[in-house]
């Protein structure tokens, strides 16, 4: 591509640099000038625009963001109608944010005419919002190096939450409060319900290695949560001990995020089983929500 000042003579079919008032009208950037617009440029004085020009082997600027957005929109995505080289990318359904490792760093390297932003890797979102963009800088890019972008690029997907059914099961003491065991259960439900899911909450239950392994194995969920009266601070403690009692295991206890490093993850009968941090029965978001949401989504944590 060509790009500068150029002779009216030299203008026709070039598209206008930046946008300009040539006589009564102004024309937006990107107008292809026409016979109409030159003779209309010269009775206003002028001599010369700037202007690009492509050559045969440039792709552009629209065409360009289309095709390296094909190859980026995969399960879960779809790509807008181009605008001025720009193609948004959006979620097609209410889920999680897949990005194949080093894939955007991958294609902003190969040339800087082409650019991709999309949000973070693991990000819940929701159905319609924009998750990635691509931005073609200049008026067209060579044949050659959109190839190398989309040989770059790899799809993106939004992992979709499932239909999944999460007990709750929540252990208490004899001094527990029935208020907060309330809290706990809307707090929960809530949850739940913004990634359709179906909440099934269990019979109290001591907070017992025995009592509560017991529970544990006539759960029937997906999912399975475990409120417990107090902390977990050790494998032996009575949540990862129960999960273990119950035939299953404890695949890690506590987590680097704060708030939520208290969390427990087992697995029972090939279903995950989180012990809830402390700060789960807060509404605000933590690092349950982290975990929640990729089980939700079917994918690991």
């Amino acid at each position: 591509m060509r790009f500068g000042p150029v002779p009216l003579a030299a203008a026709a079919g070039a598209l206008l640099a930046h946008g300009q008032m040539i006589g009564p009208r102004r024309l937006a950037k990107g107008h292809r000038l026409t016979g109409d617009d030159l003779a209309a440029a010269a009775a206003a004085g002028l001599d010369h625009l700037v202007v690009a020009q492509l050559d045969a082997d440039d792709v552009a600027e629209d065409a360009a963001a289309v095709a390296l957005a094909a190859a980026l929109a995969g399960p879960g995505c779809h790509a807008l109608a181009p605008v001025h080289g720009r193609v948004n990318i959006a979620a097609a359904a209410d889920g999680v944010l897949c990005l194949p490792p080093g894939m955007v760093a991958a294609v902003n390297g190969v040339d800087e005419a082409l650019t991709l932003a999309t949000l973070r890797n693991g990000q819940r979102v929701a159905r319609g919002e924009i998750i990635g963009t691509i931005k073609t800088i200049t008026y067209a890019v060579a044949a050659e190096t959109l190839a190398r972008a989309v040989a770059a690029a790899q799809a993106m997907q939004v992992a979709g939450f499932g239909r999944r059914r999460i007990d709750l099961i929540a252990t208490s003491l004899p001094a527990a409060s029935a208020k907060a065991r309330d809290k706990l259960v809307r707090v929960t439900a809530a949850r739940v319900a913004a990634l359709d899911g179906a909440l099934a909450v269990a019979p109290p239950c001591p907070h017992d290695e025995a009592a509560l392994a017991q529970a544990l194995a006539a759960a029937t969920g997906d999912i399975i949560l475990v409120a417990g009266a107090s902390a977990t601070v050790d494998r032996g403690d009575v949540i990862p001990a129960a999960i273990v009692a119950a035939g299953g295991a404890v695949l890690r206890l506590g987590m680097p995020v704060d708030p939520g490093n208290l969390l427990v993850l087992g697995a029972l009968g090939g279903r995950p089983v989180i012990g809830l941090p402390g700060c789960a029965r807060s509404p605000k978001r933590n690092g349950f929500d982290i975990v929640l949401e990729h089980l939700a989504a079917g994918l690991p944590v």
